[in-house]
């Protein structure tokens, strides 16, 4: 008997759902209604331009009208966070902070929008469609939740100048993990004994506040092997030895740079944009971070100099010299259940993930985000004419990828929501705990926070 799995289905299901979707022209001008959005605000205002010029097109073409606000991160995530308990809602927002997809999908808040991820079905990688792939627990299935248009990976944003002021060059990186950001710390070193007693080899993100510390442990547990933690089949995996093996070392690596002096030490309490922060002061020589709003930042307030004296990498090979897969998160529309206009944030989300137009709101956004389409990069040179863009493109989109934890299991969503890692670092860093005693304890945490989401697939 053949065993269906999450992924096996996964396209036959949004053929199924959407069959009757796709003899329908692309807009419909019958009649013309508004339809409210809410955006989260660019890193370079560049973005916040391309999206009013999508808006604006579209209104053209359709005859509808977008009442569109655009807010900072951080206020908005508290703004939808209300909406959504208090039931009014807009007609379109975006997944601030991502994982709201994988717990309002669960909580049955969410409109099912298979249909829109049909119109481009065969553009998207499989990773995209399983990140907005999520389980309905009232429904007791998964369906697709959100209409995915951009994907963002971790990068490594070197300061080339700094490396070469200690004396090596960049050909002189290890290819390996620890070893790749052990060479950093040889790097600060040789920079102090010159006099720079400010500058730290590292911008690692620990806090236990932002979205940033949660990606760094999941780069760091993936890079030792425990990719596994969270299957698609939405099982938690602590019970396997490789995998409690991987979550160790990722406690107990950054957190010993930490305490080694390696990252700065307001680092336990830096907010997301604080790594950017210290990066373009220069002071640290490198940081592992999402996306390349790093590099943007730098290019959209016309530092050209600065902007080609860095260098992005994509992830080092894993300490047994094989490639790290990214963990790719996916900037993706979502319509809350009580939304009044769902058609109107249907025909828009469908003409935004139409590749043309995709390509140029990424574009004019100066490329900050990827397209989770490969066809639209690999059909424009524009995405490898830039050193910084070509590195982003092919790790985080040709490369090798994985979907998010809590879209397997919303479970995860939650142990991000509380830091449980991060709160295990913290541990670690103030000598409270060891890293195992710190682990056992995050450990029983992570499992009794699954406990609680259990998933009955068929």
């Amino acid at each position: 008997m053949a065993i269906l799995t999450r992924r096996s289905v996964l396209r036959a299901t949004l053929g199924i759902a959407a069959s009757g979707m796709l003899a329908r022209p692309h807009l419909t001008n019958a009649a013309a209604t508004t339809a409210t959005v809410w955006w989260t605000q660019g890193f370079a205002e560049e973005e916040d331009v391309s999206f009013k010029k999508i808006v604006a097109d579209y209104e053209k073409a359709s005859g509808n009208t977008i009442d569109y606000t655009i807010t900072p991160y951080a206020p908005l995530r508290q703004k939808i966070v209300s909406a959504v308990t208090s039931g009014v809602v807009p007609d379109l927002f975006q997944n601030t902070p991502a994982e709201i997809i994988a717990l309002y999908a669960w909580q049955d808040k969410l409109v099912d929008v298979s249909d829109i991820v049909e119109t481009q079905r065969k553009e998207y990688t499989e990773t995209a469609l399983l990140t907005v792939h999520c389980y309905n627990n009232v429904e007791k299935k998964r369906g697709y939740y959100g209409v995915p248009y951009t994907v963002g990976a971790s990068m490594n944003h070197i300061w080339r100048p700094l490396v070469e002021k200690a004396g090596y060059s960049m050909e002189d990186l290890p290819k390996t993990w620890d070893a790749y950001y052990d060479f950093f710390k040889d790097v600060q070193q040789k920079l102090r004994t010159q006099g720079m007693r400010h500058v730290y080899a590292i911008g690692f993100q620990l806090n236990t506040t932002g979205n940033d510390s949660n990606a760094r442990f999941n780069d760091f547990i993936i890079a030792y092997g425990g990719q596994d933690i969270v299957t698609d089949d939405g099982k938690l995996h602590l019970d396997d030895p490789k995998v409690r093996k991987a979550a160790i070392e990722a406690l107990t690596y950054p957190a010993t740079a930490y305490k080694e002096g390696f990252v700065p030490p307001g680092a336990i309490n830096w907010n997301d944009a604080d790594d950017n922060n210290a990066f373009h002061a220069k002071q640290i020589v490198m940081d592992l971070d999402g996306t390349i709003s790093t590099e943007v930042a730098v290019l959209s307030q016309g530092k050209k100099e600065d902007y080609d004296d860095i260098v992005t990498m994509g992830l080092a090979l894993s300490n047994d010299g094989k490639p790290v897969p990214s963990q790719v998160g996916n900037a993706t529309g979502l319509i809350p259940k009580g939304a009044k206009n769902v058609a109107v944030a249907k025909e828009f989300l469908k003409y935004l993930i139409q590749p043309k137009v995709l390509n140029e709101l990424l574009k004019t956004g100066l490329g900050r985000n990827l397209p989770a389409m490969p066809a639209i990069v690999k059909d424009d040179p524009w995405w490898f004419a830039d050193p910084h863009r070509a590195a982003y493109t092919r790790q985080g989109l040709l490369g090798p990828t994985v979907p998010t934890f809590w879209t397997s299991n919303p479970a995860y969503a939650q142990v991000q929501n509380e830091h449980v890692w991060q709160a295990a670092w913290a541990e670690i860093m103030k000598n409270e705990v060891s890293p195992q005693v710190a682990a056992e304890k995050a450990f029983k945490r992570v499992e009794a926070i699954f406990a609680k989401y259990p998933i009955a697939e068929g």
